[in-house]
């Protein structure tokens, strides 16, 4: 079917993105833990592999194991509450070459089977690897410098505009006036998640909305007020410098600040506004531009954060540049139905625990920037890429 090779050569292009990234680890840093949060760099390098196993060949068309332990090692992720940190060790794991034998007995079995599998199955293999792509750059930004090779072979350098030291004021609100705000997807609209379902409308009331997202400018007036320094934030000397993902340069006080949930309600406290709903966001981009991956910076145009832009007419960058923390838990969608093959995906999240984010950051790709598509992290995790704007009734 023409879907499915078209598919077949997204999840090659996908396998090559998230290559490349394995590729910028030193061999002597393969089982580094960067986060303490996530498991080591080794398990990401069999877990890819190990998923697409274990949804094509064993879930979609039953073909008997020929590694049952690794399928089940690389199967899952983690994400332990506060306190609950994992304690393995890197002799814990396999080596690296019996890892790779597996991940090329799997590719090649696996491409052998593309025109018998599902296209929704293809479909969350691609997904699922470019979602990888982005946490694994989350997790390599705090791999040590020297732990990794500093020539990025992956998109166009930074601008000179992270160099810019010169604090953006503060933009002015747009009015959104009220109306129906469209959330979901319909199950027969395209492709999307099981927490993506289904299609609604929800009624927002008259807001007003900040262009762009908080700037790192803005946000240092917060720290001189006594707020801490958020994560990507480092002083030296008496001054502030961004830790970006292959050095330290100086804070450039024009991009958007990456913070934690609560971080960015406490700002929003202090600035006397608040954060959006994900109604709200979703009310605000669709009277915004469609998104564009070169001004926007997603799609992997860039490894950090670029400048936010001038007076726009609309809200500014809704998609790229950090994801937008909204003040909304993460929670089903009416009528919400697990995917059978992946059912832990989204359920074991609605647990009053997770807030929902949208939009998209440097390092999402162009078909998870789809409106529907809902992120979510817990409000203490400071690792993402997710920064914030103001809204105000």
């Amino acid at each position: 079917m023409p879907a499915q090779t078209s598919l077949g050569r997204a999840l090659t292009q996908a396998r090559e993105q998230t290559d490349e990234l394995f590729r910028l680890v030193r061999p002597d840093s393969l089982y580094e833990r960067p986060i303490p949060e996530r498991h080591r760099i080794i398990f990401y390098i069999g877990h890819l592999e190990a998923f697409d196993w274990n949804l094509i060949a064993r879930y979609a068309l039953d073909k008997p194991s020929f590694h049952p332990e690794f399928d089940h090692l690389f199967a899952f992720g983690i994400d332990p509450p506060p306190g609950r940190l994992p304690s393995d060790q890197p002799s814990d794991w396999p080596g690296l070459a019996e890892v790779e034998r597996y991940n090329e007995r799997t590719r090649a079995e696996i491409d052998e089977l593309l025109d018998h599998v599902p296209e929704q199955l293809l479909n969350v293999a691609v997904e699922h690897r470019l979602m990888h792509a982005e946490t694994f750059a989350y997790i390599l930004h705090n791999l040590a410098y020297e732990r990794k090779r500093l020539s990025p072979p992956m998109g166009p350098p930074l601008d000179d505009s992270r160099q810019k030291t010169t604090a953006c004021p503060t933009e002015p609100f747009v009015a959104i006036p009220a109306g129906d705000a469209v959330l979901g997807l319909d199950p027969t609209e395209a492709f999307g998640w099981d927490n993506e379902f289904r299609a609604h409308t929800v009624p927002v009331a008259a807001f007003s909305v900040a262009r762009n997202k908080v700037t790192n400018g803005e946000y240092l007036a917060f720290v001189e007020e006594g707020a801490s320094a958020p994560f990507f934030w480092v002083e030296r000397g008496g001054r502030w410098f961004y830790r970006g993902m292959f050095s330290e340069y100086p804070l450039p006080l024009e991009c958007p600040v990456y913070v934690r949930f609560d971080e960015a309600q406490a700002y929003a406290h202090w600035r006397g506004m608040r954060l959006p709903t994900e109604a709200e966001f979703h009310r605000a981009a669709s009277l915004a531009p469609a998104p564009d991956p070169a001004i926007d910076n997603f799609d992997f145009r860039h490894w950090d954060p670029i400048s936010v832009p001038g007076t726009t007419e609309h809200a500014a960058q809704l998609t790229g540049n950090g994801w937008e923390w909204t003040s909304t838990v993460f929670a089903p969608f009416p009528g919400f139905t697990p995917f059978p093959f992946y059912q832990n995906y989204s359920e074991p999240f609605f647990d009053g625990q997770h807030y929902v984010l949208k939009g998209a950051s440097p390092r999402t790709a162009s078909g998870l920037a789809r409106p529907s598509f809902r992120n979510w992290f817990r409000p203490q995790y400071p690792y993402l890429y997710a920064t914030f704007r103001l809204v105000q009734s």
